[in-house]
């Protein structure tokens, strides 16, 4: 999530990173405008607050009629309290859920790119011209079709459209660019989780999956809680809520992962929900590694 105090000084900054996303940058306004709501809200909720218990002073010093009238304009500075916390809270919300919405800011430099617009930065190479050679040239569903390496139609029958079985060196090839990819980042100091497929909303949510992404998620309603598309989200939740002390370097124990530079892998085969493409016609399929 962008942090608030930078785009509160800088809100042009994040108009443009939104942008060059091909982005609404109208959401910087609305975060503006819940934040400016909440702060001005809660310092009059705090004002108020800090009325109502000097007012009870007075209360408890009051006798009679005077008390009485004392009570009644308690009850209706409670309900104004009541109130100015709760639309507070809201406004808080509101900003929050707006603020999740917006990308990360790009870093200067970046080129904007797009279809039609794109920068080439390296070419390792030269492509091959399939029509000049005579060659049809296959998509990944034909060649793993021809190849006995995935199972579309009983992917289908088992679970939907666009799941599939990998079979034989399908299967083989992927647990070997799986385990390629675990070593490789062992070697480069990261440890090894296997984590959690099933997550809490806050998880979801600290890892932006939800919001703007809510439709694209499974949800299970009896437990509250969601089925990852990626490892990525568990991961992003393992150290929330915590602070990591990175004065003194990486911890010397077996027990305690390196703090300085927190590096840490996992992998996972999930599936994703896609609202709006279920036609068992599309060349895309349900379940990734990530």
């Amino acid at each position: 999530m962008i942090d608030i105090r930078d785009l509160r000084e800088h809100p042009e900054t994040v108009r443009a990173s939104q942008r060059a996303r091909g982005e609404d940058d109208s959401l910087v306004d609305v975060v503006l405008e819940a934040d400016a709501a909440h702060r001005s809200q809660l310092a009059e909720f705090e004002s108020l607050r800090g009325q109502q218990k000097s007012f009870g002073k007075q209360v408890a010093a009051a006798q009679g009629e005077e008390k009485q009238a004392l009570l009644a304009q308690t009850k209706e500075m409670a309900a104004k309290v009541k109130e100015l916390d709760r639309s507070a809270a809201q406004a808080a919300t509101d900003r929050d859920v707006a603020l999740r919405k917006i990308g990360n800011v790009i870093l200067d430099g970046v080129p904007v790119g797009g279809e039609d617009d794109y920068v080439v930065l390296e070419e390792h190479g030269t492509p091959r011209d399939f029509t000049a050679e005579g060659f049809e040239a296959q998509d990944h569903l034909e060649l793993s079709d021809r190849l006995g390496l995935l199972d579309m139609k009983r992917g289908a029958k088992v679970s939907g459209s666009r799941f599939y079985f990998l079979k034989g060196a399908g299967a083989r090839l992927e647990s070997g660019l799986m385990r390629f990819a675990m070593d490789t980042a062992f070697k480069h100091g990261f440890e090894q989780l296997n984590v959690p497929n099933l997550v809490s909303e806050s998880t979801m949510v600290g890892a932006g999956f939800l919001d703007a992404h809510a439709d694209e998620v499974y949800h299970l309603p009896a437990d509250d809680l969601y089925l990852t598309g990626t490892s990525e989200v568990a991961l992003a939740g393992f150290h929330s809520d915590e602070i990591l002390d990175l004065s003194e370097g990486p911890s010397a124990t077996p027990r305690c992962r390196p703090v300085i530079d927190v590096k840490q892998a996992a992998t996972a085969r999930t599936p994703e929900a896609s609202s709006g493409c279920t036609s068992s016609k599309s060349r895309n399929v349900r379940l990734h590694p990530g």
